[in-house]
Formats: structure tokens, C-alpha cells, sequence
């Protein structure tokens, strides 16, 4: 009884929290906005994929002027509890996620009618509806964007890592030696930038696929309008006699998996651990009110630390200031 009544006070003292961030023009995080229409999603129809990899040697090759360019030696942190993560050297890795490898292939061996079977996953970020880690993120680095899309932004983020604590997958990945927190308190501060797929978010937004998508020669991502995707998995799923994973998962994702095999089944079979994200049921994080107070306290202060962020990038690229401005005289 008590733990109910402590879940209704702060549900109650999030909703007044949310109204007085809204009535004073406070950013209010994604949860209490809910999710908008337009947002895209993909279909990944496992049934389909041969483990080619051919999907990420195209996001290596697409985002590799993303890529991470630490200065070397990497400064030590304190207190020393604070790790050193350094992938520079292990660039060419494929078996996981790293700030250099936002895709990678999982492999699972099942039984299909009987029959073993080997089934590929490709694996990256879920992209969530109500995602956690820019809901959560104290600096405002981790964003949702309109169409769905999660980016973490390498010029404002601090390499705290609070993104991945707060993922359901821990999907993101840190190289320390590079972004804003050398500039500010090297030895105290952050230790790093946060790295994960932002689903080629500037080719979507010229008109183009995502590499991944282009590239496969099993078509087996389809990517489209949310409400589309999902009914387009739920026919296969039909289709197949299979079964569905993301829909709902952490409150629904703009990530939706078609599988022969039950999802409980592949996830026993996968490899899992740091950089190789689990397949198992996940509740809605943002759904906690623990969580749903902290996104609106931290609301406020990631919005400033967002638009010093800006600040510090347009002042240390002129090319990015005039653009600024040439975008505000066409609006």
C-alpha cells in the first residue's frame, strides 16, 4: 500500500512539475511530450538476413567522418574509479558495438521445424518512442528528434555514460580523449563522448535511405512511417507464423524485428555482454515515476547545457554560425 500511494505522489509531483515547466517555457522531455506523429521506424525481417555484414561495412564507410579522433596520451581521470575507454586501436572490431561499430551482426543457432538453424540479428540502436537516454541525459547531448530518430550530439556530450546505464540495451558506447569535457575540466569531468547509430539521420534528411538499407542485398530492413512498419511486421509476422520484437519493448521502439523464432528462444542462443545487447522482455522505463520526476528536474538544466553547447560550436566554426544565421533569415 505504501509503495503505491509513494508511486502516486510522484506521479502527482511530476504532473505539477510538467505543468510548471510548460507554463514557463522549460523543455520538457520527450515522456511527457508523448510520441508525435511522423515518426519513422524500420522493419527487420530476420527470416530475410544472411549475415553478409555488407550492412556494416556501409555504416563504417558512411559515418566514418563521425568517427571518433582521440587525443593521445588519453588524460587520466579522478577519481581513478572513472575507466579509460579507448577503442582507437580496435577500430576494425565487428563483433559488438563500439564508438567505431554502431551495427553488428548477431548470430543465434536455433531449431526451425527441427531443423538447426543459424538466424542473423543485425543489432544497433532501438531508437526508443520514450527514449531514456535523452530523457535522462543531464546535458541535454541525447536527443529525439521529430522523425523518430535518438542522436547523441558529440559537441555537447561529456562521455558520463549515464545514457548507457539508463538503456534497457546499453546500447551506447564511450571513447575517451575526445569532446567538449577536454576543453573544460579534463581530470574532473565527463571522460569522453557517447557513441551509437543516429540512423543516418542526415541522409533521411536529404531524401535518402540509411546506409544499412541501401546497401543490403536482401532487402531486409523496410523503413517508413511508424504506424505502416508496425502493421507491415505484423502481416509478415502472420505471414510466417512468427513473432515480434520492439513493438512494445521499453514502451514501444521505431525498431521492429520479424523473427521465425521466438524472441525467448534467440536470446538464450545469442552471445551476450558489454557492446552485445540482449533480446529479453523490457518494461517501460519512462513508465517509472522515479524516472518520469528525474527527466522533469533535469529537463531545465539539459536545456541550458544544450544551448551553451551550441554556443561553444558556433564559436569554434564560423562555417556553422553562418549557416545559423542563413537558416533564422529563412525561416
Amino acid at each position: 500500500m505504501l509503495k503505491d500511494l509513494n508511486r502516486r505522489s510522484f506521479i502527482k509531483g511530476a504532473l505539477a512539475a510538467a505543468g510548471a515547466a510548460a507554463a514557463t517555457g522549460v523543455p520538457l522531455p520527450r515522456v511527457v511530450k508523448g510520441s508525435q506523429g511522423g515518426e519513422l521506424a524500420t522493419m527487420l525481417d530476420l527470416s530475410k538476413c544472411i549475415g553478409c555484414e555488407a550492412c556494416v561495412e556501409a555504416c563504417q564507410d558512411v559515418n566514418a567522418k563521425y568517427k571518433p579522433e582521440p587525443v593521445k596520451p588519453i588524460p587520466k581521470m579522478y577519481p581513478k574509479r572513472v575507466p579509460i575507454e579507448d577503442w582507437s586501436d580496435r577500430r576494425d572490431v565487428t563483433d559488438r558495438l563500439t564508438p567505431y561499430n554502431w551495427l553488428y551482426v548477431q548470430r543465434a543457432e536455433v531449431k526451425i521445424d527441427g531443423e538447426e538453424t543459424e538466424v542473423f540479428i543485425p543489432r544497433r540502436c532501438m531508437h526508443c518512442q520514450n527514449p531514456p537516454c535523452a530523457d535522462l541525459c543531464p546535458f541535454g547531448a541525447a536527443r529525439k528528434m521529430d522523425n523518430g530518430i535518438t542522436n547523441i550530439d558529440p559537441d555537447i556530450c561529456l562521455g558520463g555514460a549515464k545514457c548507457r546505464q539508463v538503456c534497457p540495451w546499453n546500447i551506447p558506447q564511450r571513447q575517451s580523449g575526445v569532446g567538449i569535457y577536454l576543453d573544460i575540466a579534463t581530470s574532473l569531468a565527463g571522460n569522453g563522448v557517447m557513441y551509437k547509430c543516429h540512423r543516418c539521420y542526415e541522409r533521411i534528411g536529404e531524401g535518402r535511405l540509411p546506409a544499412c538499407i541501401e546497401i543490403c542485398p536482401e532487402k531486409v530492413q523496410t523503413i517508413g512511417p511508424r504506424e505502416e512498419i508496425v502493421a507491415k511486421a505484423h502481416a509478415r509476422a502472420k505471414e510466417i507464423n512468427g513473432y515480434i520484437y520492439g513493438e512494445n519493448e521499453n514502451g514501444g521502439t521505431n525498431t521492429i524485428y520479424v523473427s521465425p523464432v521466438p524472441f525467448s528462444e534467440l536470446n538464450k542462443a545469442i552471445e551476450k555482454g558489454k557492446g552485445k545487447p540482449h533480446l529479453g522482455p523490457v518494461a517501460n522505463s519512462m513508465a517509472q515515476a522515479e524516472n518520469l520526476t528525474a527527466a522533469l528536474v533535469l529537463a531545465p538544466l539539459a536545456g541550458a547545457a544544450l544551448a551553451l553547447g551550441k554556443i561553444r560550436k558556433l564559436m569554434k566554426d564560423p562555417a556553422a554560425d553562418r549557416k545559423n544565421k542563413e537558416d533564422r533569415a529563412n525561416e
